[in-house]
């Protein structure tokens, strides 16, 4: 087991060693409580877009199903004839320079991984930048938009957010509730109870913890072509290389097992780089990732590899509240 599975492992099951670090939390959880504290208090310097932002985040480390989310929300908007953009802090992105407006000519390698997904899909505005109201500046300086998604960026309290989504992954939950490096939480528990809706990705109904929502497998994609088949083009009991580098690889794993095929998994890195090498093994069977990965894997993968697209589906109550939430967003800006 890798050093960052064993610690996941220790957060969300338990390990005696934590408490070790119960001096490094109490550190780190007052770092962040000061922080948003001076955000709350007008005191830190935070910039104000002239539209409104959506903020989609999380209060743990590794994956919940953003990107998805993100995806339907774009859906959302354009249905309801909103001009939407979308800015993120590219994560591993090396572009020419900071701000970068993303191309879905770019690579994975100036883009990130993430935020060239959202623009191959999507064909929205997209900047990427650390500092996300410098994003948001560009964004708005290119496009005349109505509203602004910030994608992952719920601790950067140098934008202002106008609504507050998080995602929480169902089976996981928050592990041992406890903060950084003791835990799995960017913040503490409590910072939930401040923002506008949670959605817990992998529940099957709605609870009074948050909205439902699940990532629908949609089809297979051949990573090289772009050529698209149903589900059923694998057979039942169809064995396969599983890749994935994602925050949580597991339920990735879990979907392709969900869909009564044989995956052999290989778990990478969330926003690893791979490698020709890393897609070859001794066998024939098909290799099935992640979209998230394939965007990087496109111009060198073989012929029997295939990305598994999935889409959100938050329950109809969250629909119904977001759709309240844009009439209200909208409303009030003009």
């Amino acid at each position: 087991m890798k050093l960052s599975e064993r610690i996941q492992h220790a957060w969300y099951h338990g390990h005696p060693a934590l408490s070790l670090l119960w001096p490094l939390e109490m550190l780190y959880r007052s770092v962040v409580q000061r922080k948003r504290a001076r955000f709350l208090s007008g005191d830190s310097a935070t910039y104000c877009a002239p539209v409104p932002v959506i903020v989609v985040g999380n209060i743990t480390v590794g994956g919940t199903g953003k990107t998805p989310l993100i995806l339907w929300l774009i859906e959302q908007c354009r249905a309801q004839g909103v001009r939407v953009g979308v800015v993120s802090r590219g994560y591993g992105a090396r572009p020419a320079h900071f701000p970068w407006t993303v191309s879905a000519t770019d690579t994975a390698e100036q883009a990130g991984d993430e935020p060239l997904l959202i623009v191959q899909r999507s064909g929205v505005p997209l900047v990427i930048a650390p500092e996300r109201a410098q994003a948001v500046q560009q964004l708005l300086a290119e496009h005349s938009l109505d509203i602004v998604l910030s994608d992952d960026g719920l601790q950067h309290y140098g934008l202002a957010r106008d609504l507050e989504l998080v995602l929480i992954d169902a089976a996981r939950g928050l592990g041992n509730q406890r903060c950084l490096p003791a835990g799995p939480l960017r913040e503490p528990a409590e910072r939930l109870q401040s923002v506008d809706a949670v959605l817990l990705n992998g529940a099957e109904q709605d609870s009074d913890n948050g909205f439902a929502m699940r990532l629908q497998p949609t089809e297979l994609v051949h990573v090289r072509s772009g050529r698209r088949e149903p589900l059923s083009y694998f057979p039942a009991q169809q064995k396969m290389h599983a890749v994935a580098g994602i925050g949580n690889p597991q339920r990735f794993f879990k979907t392709l097992e969900g869909l009564n095929w044989q995956p052999i998994a290989h778990a990478f890195a969330d926003h690893a780089e791979f490698t020709v090498q890393d897609l070859q093994f001794a066998d024939d069977l098909p290799v099935v990732m992640t979209e998230k990965d394939a965007v990087k894997c496109r111009e060198f993968a073989a012929n029997h590899c295939w990305y598994l697209q999935v889409a959100a589906q938050p329950s109809p109550a969250f629909s119904d509240w977001f759709a309240e939430q844009l009439k209200r967003l909208l409303t009030d800006s003009f």
